[in-house]
């Protein structure tokens, strides 16, 4: 039924052979996911696809139809093209749109070796394209659409290295009317998910959420670090967006490659807007259309935001130190009945 009704949104329908010559055997495997591996394929000569081959233990296709259902009803240039699907009998797959310059964690985890380090120019305009595409998915469709896995990992970069949103799979849709979203269950990846999806303590679940996702990203890529360092001692995680708040506080710089003033009031602006996403009440936070207003602009008229670490959080202690804390892993997920 779910099949039938999305056929006039134009997804290709393939068949399990089909997969297996566009991928030829799948023999060129790209990477593995929490709900399958992807494959690079070939539609024709020159038509290079991605081919998501999703696990067959995810239950009752929710994952599938989650993401088939959302992505039919969206078409933007900073969002990644569904071009089919596959449901074979119990094999299912999605079809994309192949990025050749990887994802963004690439260029974040390497971000200190000059060869992959994309410039601070470059790295505004990737910015302010993943803006743009996750304000489009809060106001651009009929039905806002709350990605709530918004990290590195999930955007992809074409050969401009333009931004574009993917995997969908935890995605939601919601009322554009709607201030506030039931859960059942904290969705996201641990260091971007948002404190009120955890816990109802910090307020409601809202587009908000996908905001603060975003903020832990831009700082990441100011940073030009991981902001959850799976190196520490205890499974303490470094919560290194005080870090900046202070190298900013003290007019420090904030990455090791600040060539110039230009590149500095880059740098600044990123960290600014980052941390005015990641405030922990939901209503401090802007909306996507503000970010993407900011981002635009020089920067200069751009107010510092107040500092969400100074009752939680411990100060810093030394030079170049950043406190741990095992925040993500002291809030309980809260489950809700819808």
């Amino acid at each position: 039924m779910f099949l039938d009704d999305y056929r006039s949104l134009n997804p290709t329908r393939y068949s399990y052979a089909d997969l297996k010559r566009i991928t030829n055997q799948f023999g060129d495997e790209l990477g593995q996911g929490a709900y399958g591996t992807v494959f690079k394929g070939k539609l024709t000569t020159e038509i290079a696809v991605a081919v998501k081959l999703l696990n067959n233990s995810i239950g009752k296709g929710e994952e599938f139809i989650n993401e088939v259902g959302t992505m039919a009803r969206i078409h933007h240039v900073n969002v990644v093209r569904l071009i089919g699907f596959c449901a074979d009998r119990f094999r299912r797959a999605l079809v994309y749109e192949y990025l050749p310059n990887d994802s963004l964690q690439k260029f974040i985890s390497s971000a200190d070796s000059r060869n992959h380090f994309l410039g601070w120019e470059r790295l505004n305009r990737v910015a302010l394209g993943i803006a743009k595409g996750i304000e489009y998915l809060h106001q651009g469709c009929d039905q806002r659409i709350l990605h709530f896995d918004i990290k590195p990992q999930n955007i992809l970069l074409d050969n401009e290295f333009n931004p574009k949103i993917a995997d969908f799979g935890m995605a939601k849709l919601c009322s554009k009317d709607k201030s506030a979203i039931s859960m059942t269950t904290a969705r996201g990846t641990v260091g971007y998910i948002a404190p009120e999806v955890f816990s109802r303590n910090f307020g409601n679940v809202s587009y908000k959420s996908d905001v603060y996702s975003f903020g832990m990203l831009v700082l990441e890529m100011v940073g030009g670090r991981k902001n959850v360092d799976d190196t520490a001692e205890n499974g303490d995680q470094i919560y290194f967006p005080e870090w900046i708040y202070n190298l900013l506080e003290k007019e420090e710089d904030l990455r090791f490659h600040i060539d110039g003033e230009e590149d500095a009031k880059i740098a600044k602006k990123l960290a600014i807007v980052g941390l005015w996403c990641i405030q922990w009440n939901p209503a401090e936070r802007p909306s996507m259309k503000t970010v993407v207003q900011m981002l635009e602009g020089e920067g200069e008229n751009l107010t510092k935001p107040p500092d969400p670490f100074s009752s939680s959080v411990p100060k810093r202690t030394s030079a170049g130190h950043m406190p741990a804390r095992r925040l993500h892993q002291e809030l309980a997920a809260i489950s809700e009945i819808e």
